[in-house]
């Protein structure tokens, strides 16, 4: 009776496992697609200022992604192209291509609460992290399911440890808590105002909140979203940086 006892729990952890990645698999499939654009405004909030930035975003995901602002007028032209594990900027002001180098990863991007990093990082909680379904729980009114991500051990990540709310309808990513190698919560990323986008219903709000920076945050404001557009790999070339509009 023990060794049956043993092996029904241990059983059941499998079970979990593989439905907690199975689930995180399928909110990140909804959210990213794989051929998609998309026009985002960005609101940055600090103590002292505030700004909006408008964007339009064309993505092969998990590996290709290129963002060209369209406004403010000083910062229009500007674009960043991300390849696999790589980040570029192009700057129309001074016509030059910038490749951001590893120790400016964790640099703020467009003076946001997020990151080069997080550029590079969006699908990777899938194959980095190992996952565990932790519970259910109500959040914004949605039933969601609960998942821990811990890292695995090669994995070259900067979070110790995510807790993410997935809705049960929908497969809507309402919720990331970002915790680091101490399990201190650094910042929480919030998801509202679902809509349909092309046949997909998405969070059209996304918030990010820096718990170590009281008075910042950074929203963004999906206005448009259309998947499987008409754009290949050779789109997301340096060269095109300069010419994409």
């Amino acid at each position: 009776m023990k060794h049956l006892i043993i092996f029904v729990l241990f059983s059941s952890s499998i079970t979990l496992s593989q439905n907690a990645k199975e689930i995180l698999q399928k909110a990140i499939d909804l959210m990213y697609g794989k051929k998609t654009y998309s026009f985002i405004t960005m609101m940055i909030t600090k103590p002292a200022w505030s700004r909006t930035v408008s964007m339009k975003v064309w993505s092969i995901e998990p590996e290709f992604s290129m963002v060209y602002i369209t406004e403010p007028a000083r910062d229009k032209g500007s674009v960043t192209l991300k390849r696999k594990n790589e980040v570029w900027n192009w700057l129309p002001t001074v016509q030059k291509t910038i490749k951001i180098p590893p120790s400016m990863m964790l640099a703020s991007w467009m003076g946001s609460d997020f990151t080069n990093d997080d550029l590079v990082r969006q699908s990777s909680i899938v194959e980095d992290y190992s996952h565990t379904l932790l519970g259910e729980e109500l959040y914004g009114g949605y039933e969601c399911y609960k998942i821990e991500l811990v890292p695995k051990p090669e994995a070259g990540v900067v979070w110790g440890m995510i807790i993410t709310w997935i809705s049960k309808k929908g497969y809507m990513q309402l919720k990331e808590e970002f915790y680091d190698e101490e399990g201190v919560l650094v910042r929480t990323m919030l998801g509202s105002k679902p809509k349909n986008f092309d046949g997909h219903l998405l969070p059209s709000y996304s918030e990010m909140i820096p718990h170590n920076k009281p008075g910042n945050r950074t929203t963004f404001e999906t206005k448009e979203l259309d998947f499987d557009v008409n754009i290949s790999p050779e789109f997301f070339s340096i060269q095109n940086m300069s010419r994409v509009k």
